[in-house]
């Protein structure tokens, strides 16, 4: 997989390198924003890892200008221990974040678990749940055929949803999906439904992901 790391450290950049080729990946360098959206537009990387302390242009505008063109899987860097900004992240359409200081084989194991979900849950299989139909393979989520942009974590926690859409599904059994051993915070998990309710909102689907306090998460009826 190609893989473009965004950070002004180039020390920083040179382990991450170092790790993530070692792991079988070709990789790609930036060390600004405005590089990041040239490698991104030009090369078509599968994953990018963004540090969010960025100069000039921050990691968050590089990712809202990103993600006005692209769903590629973005992994943020950040060395903010503040859950806001972490939050902020993954609404702006993120997949995971890595707090620094962190060991480069955290950041392996987290693009990793993010490339797995990005690969689909199966060949050719399409799922549907009222008017929502989720193409696996073509890793494509259409609502009455219209297409409905989803990141690839969103994809795939529709995915587990739309599987058994009866199903009252635990957080924590979506959490281990999603991130496997990987250990996240329940608002990381709450970001992602927060955004996919809201982009099946905007597309015309109302109420198509449900909470249930204290019991677990949930298809609506999408009808």
């Amino acid at each position: 997989m190609k893989i473009l790391i965004v950070d002004d450290d180039p020390r920083l950049r040179e382990l991450l390198r170092i790790a993530l080729e070692r792991d079988g990946h070709v990789t790609l360098q930036a060390a600004d924003g405005a590089t990041a959206l040239t490698h991104a537009a030009r090369e078509a990387p599968d994953l990018i890892v963004l540090d969010v302390g960025l100069p000039e242009m921050d990691g968050f505008e590089v990712c809202r200008r990103i993600r006005a063109r692209s769903e590629v899987p973005i992994l943020f860097l950040t060395a903010r221990d503040d859950e806001i900004d972490r939050i902020l992240g993954l609404e702006l359409g993120a997949d995971d974040y890595v707090t620094k200081p962190f060991s480069p084989r955290e950041v392996v194991a987290r693009v990793r678990a993010i490339l797995k979900r990005t690969g689909g849950q199966g060949a050719g299989t399409l799922l549907r749940h009222g008017r929502l139909a989720l193409d696996l393979r073509a890793r494509s989520c259409q609502l009455d055929g219209s297409e409905v942009a989803l990141t690839a974590t969103e994809f795939q926690l529709l995915g587990q949803l739309m599987a058994d859409p009866a199903r009252l599904h635990a957080r924590g059994t979506l959490s281990a999906v999603l991130y496997g051993r990987a250990a996240v915070s329940e608002r990381t998990l709450d970001s992602h439904l927060r955004n996919l309710r809201r982009k099946l909102s905007d597309a015309g689907c109302d109420g198509a992901v449900e909470s249930v306090h204290g019991q677990g998460i949930r298809l609506g009826p999408c009808a």
